[in-house]
Order: structure tokens, then sequence, then C-alpha cells
């Protein structure tokens, strides 16, 4: 199987990605915040994504393992 988004083998950090759903889009912005200051990488930062869905607010980061976490609101604000 291959990752869609860089053509690769896909692996745990590659092939997949673990979803957070926040209540208000202040918790992704702090969920993004606490997770780039202690070392993660940015994947996405915090924003709207309407090509998801109407009110799809996210942010995406790596951990210090390579896996790729999501933190993600879909009420609007």
């Amino acid at each position: 199987m291959y990752s869609h988004l860089n053509g690769e083998r896909a692996t745990p950090g590659t092939g997949s990605m673990v979803a957070f759903e926040a209540q208000a889009r202040a918790q992704v912005d702090d969920f993004y915040a606490i997770a780039m200051a202690n070392g993660a990488s940015e994947e996405g930062a915090p924003g709207l994504r309407p090509h998801y869905s109407k009110g799809y607010y996210g942010a995406y980061i790596r951990d210090s393992d390579g896996n790729k976490i999501c933190c993600v609101c879909h009420s609007a604000e």
C-alpha cells in the first residue's frame, strides 16, 4: 500500500493518522501551540479547510515518533 500524499510505502507515520475532535476552535489552536512548543513538527497550521467540509477547522502535527495527529472542530464559530 502506498501513501496518497508522498507516493512512498505506507508506514504508521505516513499511512494513517489519529484525529481528536475538539468542541471549539480555540481548543484546536491550543492543541497546535502545545504540540509545537513540545517538539512536534508542523503538518498543517490551524485553519479552515472547506474542501473537507463546511466549518472544518483543523490542525495537523507530527509527534517525535513520526505519527501524524490531527485536532479538528466541526462547529461553526
